[in-house]
């Protein structure tokens, strides 16, 4: 229904494609996931060959990213550095991860992430290599080290997210949590067993081994996404402008209400438990007056309690309730800290260790494996992005926080004030619940062919209007707009802007959805967008729909009247 002059010009008539697709049967409200899920070894996904040459391709990166974490901080110290500036080598890690990893994640779902890992990789071989050579030639001075791991922080952040997201390439979505778990394993495998490497060759070689190795065990990855067969895009569409690429994946994250407490708490959790990595070369030197070795070993505590809790997470999963395992994993953690700050025997401090990286995978890999699976595959690069922003983030703040304490009272208060933080991050479960992580209805589903426009248009062109206009009984109203309140948020999540729903004030039966977008390529995005829970929204109103035919979906060109009928720039790119 238009009234001329409307200022709009009509691109199609009528197309059926909002509606294309499976009939799902039924309303989202009674929709069901009915599967059972057999109990499974954690080592399963190793069985399949891809993803267990991904995994070990990762596992020599990280064995070189905590061999040289180990040379920087030890470095740090034997340089003379300050409690600060010891804790600044963590922090300055995870800095620039925290402000690079969405960038990183856009990046990677705009150019595909096969590019960003080659380049990102290849970029820290040549900070590792450089860094190396400046220590051998004994020329670093703790800033030039600060800038030093600054620049790995930033090649971390824009490799990571598109590595990451590789996990989806071999799993189906439901089986996607366990291999997160082994994913995270090998960080850890690395972790135990990489500090003690490195502390061993920090002292008996020199820090600049550390570095060099690290260089080397980037090769790996190099190869192994080198041989990555590119996917072809499901459309011919440009690539989404890189600023509205970034928005898009905050708009998703912003109305995702899963997603948003995950990244809440996982923030809150970091802040506290960085201070064991941040303090652990103090604990070294001055609660146990011990050495590399000594640091090296409480290191390999900590990955041992990790890589432990990598291979028992899924089976605690199953066996205790989402909230009761994390908030014991809190508290547990925090008593591993007390006992770090307090004990001068070396025994006890391992075991604290053991216990401290034990909780940082169980809850690492829930919090982890929640924002992968709760997030589609359009996204999931930035959404992995923004996840690591506040992960490391909170990292980077920390770090400052527990330097700052520890410089000024000493170690064991910026431990005990760490602890007390993680208690209170138990607490935040009363009222911030997370659900059991369910990826049901994230795949993609979406056939919808784009009509053929009458009118002279090109990708540029915009704003779209998009109308629909539905016919609804009086006694389906509020069914109606139950589940028109579910559409108008896939809707906004997915790009769409100024959504309205209205209603005829003639015929009562008539209600008119209404929505925006910039560009006739962003109109396409949008429905590409679609997943299978978007379908079923879709579904369930066509159900309520009166009439022999789909409702009318018209897609309409919005012009300025102030231009003639012969300016067509304006047109194409207003």
């Amino acid at each position: 229904m238009r009234h001329k002059g409307s200022g709009y010009i009509r691109v199609s008539a009528l197309s059926t494609g909002e509606w294309g697709g499976a009939s799902f049967g039924s309303h989202p409200k009674r929709i069901r996931k009915i599967s059972s899920s057999p109990k499974t070894s954690p080592f399963d996904p190793l069985k399949n060959r891809g993803f267990l040459i991904y995994w070990l391709a990762g596992l020599s990166a990280n064995f070189g990213w905590q061999i040289q974490l180990v040379g920087a901080s030890w470095l740090m110290v034997s340089l003379g550095g300050t409690p600060e500036q010891v804790a600044l080598v963590q922090a300055s890690v995870a800095l620039p991860v925290m402000l690079l990893s969405l960038p990183g994640g856009t990046l990677s779902d705009r150019v595909g992430q096969k590019v960003m890992v080659l380049w990102a990789q290849s970029f820290l071989m040549i900070v590792f290599t450089a860094v190396a050579v400046a220590a051998y030639f004994e020329a670093l001075t703790p800033s030039l080290l600060l800038l030093s791991t600054l620049a790995v922080g930033a090649g971390r952040a824009l490799y990571y997210p598109g590595w990451q997201s590789m996990v989806f390439e071999f799993f189906e979505r439901d089986k996607t949590p366990a291999a997160f778990a082994i994913n995270t394993g090998n960080l850890n495998i690395a972790r135990s067993l990489g500090p003690a490497l490195g502390g061993a060759l920090v002292a008996s070689v020199g820090a600049f081994l550390a570095f060099v190795v690290a260089a080397i065990s980037n090769i790996s990855v190099l190869f192994v996404a080198s041989r990555w067969k590119i996917a072809k895009p499901s459309h011919d569409l440009p690539p989404e402008p890189f600023g509205s690429a970034i928005l898009a994946g905050l708009r998703y994250i912003a109305l995702s209400p899963t997603l948003l407490t995950v990244i809440l708490r996982s923030c809150v959790f970091n802040i506290a438990a960085i201070a064991v990595m941040a303090m652990l070369p103090l604990v070294a030197r001055d609660v146990l007056q011990g050495g590399p070795q000594v640091y090296g070993f409480l290191l390999g505590a900590f990955g041992i309690g990790a890589v432990a809790a990598a291979v028992l997470s899924q089976t605690l999963r199953r066996l205790i309730p989402v909230e009761r395992y994390l908030a014991g994993a809190f508290v547990t953690y925090a008593v591993g800290m007390v006992v770090l700050g307090l004990s001068p025997s070396i025994i006890l401090s391992l075991i604290a260790a053991c216990m401290t990286g034990m909780c940082w995978i169980l809850v690492q890999v829930t919090f982890g494996s929640t924002n992968q699976v709760s997030s589609p595959r359009w996204v999931i690069s930035r959404s992995i992005g923004i996840y690591q922003t506040f992960v490391f983030g909170g990292n980077a703040l920390g770090s400052l926080i527990w330097g700052m304490i520890a410089g000024g009272y000493g170690t064991p208060a910026a431990l005990f004030s760490a602890a007390a933080l993680m208690v209170a991050g138990a607490g935040i479960g009363l009222f911030l619940r997370i659900k059991e992580p369910d990826g049901f209805g994230l795949d993609p589903q979406s056939d919808w062919k784009p009509p053929q426009p009458k009118v002279d248009m090109v990708m540029k062109s915009g704003p779209i209007l998009t109308t629909i206009t539905y016919r609804i009984r009086e006694e389906d109203v509020p069914e109606f707009l139950s589940v028109m309140r579910e559409k108008r948020r896939n809707r906004i999540r997915d790009g769409a802007a100024r959504w309205t729903l209205s209603r005829d004030i003639q015929d009562a039966e008539l209600w008119f959805e209404r929505f925006k977008v910039a560009t006739w390529a962003d109109a396409q995005r949008l429905h590409s967008r679609r997943t299978v829970a978007g379908g079923l929204v879709i579904e369930a109103v066509r159900k309520l729909h009166q009439g022999p035919n789909l409702p009318e979906v018209h897609y309409e060109l919005v012009r300025n009247t102030a231009h003639t009928p012969h300016d067509r720039t304006h047109e194409h790119h207003h």
